[in-house]
């Protein structure tokens, strides 16, 4: 017998936005976003198309990372709302038919969470193996050589127990041991609370982390980057990447906590989860974590999160996906908070409209979910911020090499003309750019050749193609500037190609593809098709339909 609740998959290939709470919308005046403020402006999601709304963190925090050092996982913090306020949130969203995921942050919590007040007290209380402790070297050093992502040692010498503790993030976000039994009840009770309020399912910040190797073994090192040999996946000014990663985290133990995970969610009719992986071969990794349908409903890796983005780069990594992929479910993005916006990193200083459009298309023809950060629909490009206005402490520290997230979490500028651009009668929190203030809401729903008006069409028209939600995807062979897919569900079979390139190109098409003609309603532009050939203009696309 089985006690899944029914799932009507309404996640498997739908389209997921990211609200950072702090920037969406300020509604009681303190600069700071809120939930009321999201609450206001869910009907612009609802237009757009999306399916559903991931919120970043808005639980109880001393705001170190913020939100990501969670205080209290059952808890709104007060600048935020209140559980109040997120239930009205849900309400109104479900009205809308929006689905709701949190941001649950399991792998780590405060140093002011009480679990970790009490663990540290002492070395027998009732919670003290509930983080990561161990002991020093004999010669005072941390137990290994694990690196924070944050820059420098994972290991945080603790004079009240005279140990280290573990954090792969900032000192003030220890890591909880999820060898423990009991931590990982304590856990899933927390995500049962919000399941029982009404939540639709989880974004699960850094999903391969829970579990440490319990010898706690070194890395093997992987030696410092060549300058010559720019690897997308490592920071050249962040140690943390001159290291193969295979004792701190995406450990075989994680699996069945997944397990216990899923099961919990599977008691929940339609929901789901998203995991960020954070992994040296992230692809496999979300194979291995979406797999057998009994761990994570689907995860996403960082491949598309940087700066390349020619199509034999783009075709390698679809080629890869599909070769390691099986049954699992991938979700992709193109921006986050943790990135600087694409715009701008595929885009540069001056980014071509048509290649924001083409971005955009080539995300909604792949296979699997997609998830919109805010302010993407809107074209706007990472903010130039002085080092005053810095918030990130990733940023701070690292500047000026490295100047952090702060750049692609300013406000949201809903109307240009309004003070802050809409987002509230205070200062904000960081400032809303200049360069911002043309690309706002107001302004683009106002036109219909605007970037918005793009998105709009594309996700409602992409709602309509049975292929495209659904289907499978092959490529075409690799070509210096086109990448071409084939995306096939029933009767329906589309060709999708986009030249990822500033120059003119053209594709043979296929023998059983020369009959195809251009299917209309995606908006996209620069491409035609004469005598068996694909003709794009630079940054130009199409869908073809036979």
């Amino acid at each position: 017998m089985s006690n899944k609740a029914p799932n009507n998959g309404w996640w498997r290939g739908g389209v997921i936005y990211q609200i950072y709470p702090r920037s969406y919308q300020d509604s009681n005046g303190d600069g700071i976003g809120d939930l009321p403020g999201i609450t206001a402006r869910l009907e612009h999601i609802a237009r757009l198309g999306a399916d559903g709304i991931w919120l970043s963190p808005f639980f109880k925090s001393p705001m170190k990372d913020f939100g990501y050092d969670v205080s209290d996982y059952c808890d709104v913090d007060p600048m935020f709302g209140t559980l109040d306020d997120f239930r009205t949130l849900v309400a109104r969203a479900h009205e809308l038919g929006l689905k709701v995921m949190i941001d649950q942050v399991l792998s780590h919590t405060s140093d002011q969470h009480p679990w970790f007040v009490e663990s540290r007290a002492s070395r027998d209380n009732a919670k003290a193996d509930w983080y990561v402790w161990a002991d020093a070297k004999e010669d005072g050093n941390p137990p290994n050589n694990w690196l924070s992502i944050f820059g420098g040692s994972a290991w945080q010498w603790d004079t009240r127990r005279c140990q280290y503790y573990l954090h792969n993030f900032l000192t003030s976000q220890p890591d909880l041991n999820f060898h423990h039994p009991a931590v990982q009840d304590a856990i899933l009770a927390t995500v049962k609370f919000w399941l029982d309020l009404g939540v639709d399912g989880y974004r699960l910040d850094t999903a391969n982390f829970y579990f440490h190797d319990a010898e706690l073994r070194s890395n093997p090192g992987r030696g410092a980057p060549d300058p010559n040999k720019p690897d997308p996946a490592v920071n050249p000014f962040n140690p943390y990447g001159w290291q193969r990663h295979l004792y701190d985290k995406s450990r075989p133990e994680n699996l069945v906590f997944l397990q216990r995970l899923r099961a919990l969610l599977d008691q929940y009719p339609d929901t789901t989860m998203v995991g960020e992986i954070g992994d040296d071969d992230g692809l496999a990794r979300v194979a291995e974590y979406t797999r057998g349908g009994d761990k994570l409903h689907m995860a996403y890796c960082f491949d598309f999160l940087g700066d390349l983005h020619s199509a034999p780069f783009l075709h390698g990594v679809l080629e890869r996906f599909n070769a390691v992929v099986g049954d699992g479910w991938p979700c992709w993005a193109l921006s986050n908070h943790d990135v600087t916006r694409v715009a701008t990193r595929w885009g540069g200083a001056q980014p071509d409209a048509r290649l924001l459009r083409l971005a955009a298309a080539f995300q909604a023809s792949l296979r699997g979910t997609i998830c919109l950060y805010q302010g993407e629909e809107l074209g706007l490009p990472e903010a130039e911020l002085a080092f005053e206005d810095l918030q990130d402490p990733y940023g701070i520290t690292m500047w000026p090499q490295f100047k952090g997230r702060d750049g692609c979490r300013t406000p949201m500028p809903w109307a240009a003309d309004e003070p802050n651009a809409g987002f509230g009668p205070a200062k904000p929190w960081l400032p809303v750019p200049s360069a911002h203030l043309p690309l706002a809401v107001d302004r683009q729903a106002a036109r219909a050749d605007s970037l918005l008006a793009y998105f709009t069409q594309l996700l409602h028209w992409r709602r309509q193609q049975p292929a495209l939600v659904h289907g499978s995807m092959s490529l075409l062979p690799c070509d210096e500037q086109v990448l071409a897919l084939v995306r096939e569900h029933g009767d329906q079979r589309l060709l999708c190609a986009f030249n990822f390139s500033e120059r003119a190109a053209s594709l043979a098409l296929p023998a059983d593809w020369v009959a195809a003609a251009a299917l209309e309603g995606s908006g996209l532009e620069g491409g035609r098709v004469e005598d068996g050939t694909i003709h794009l203009e630079p940054w130009g696309g199409i869908f073809l339909a036979r």
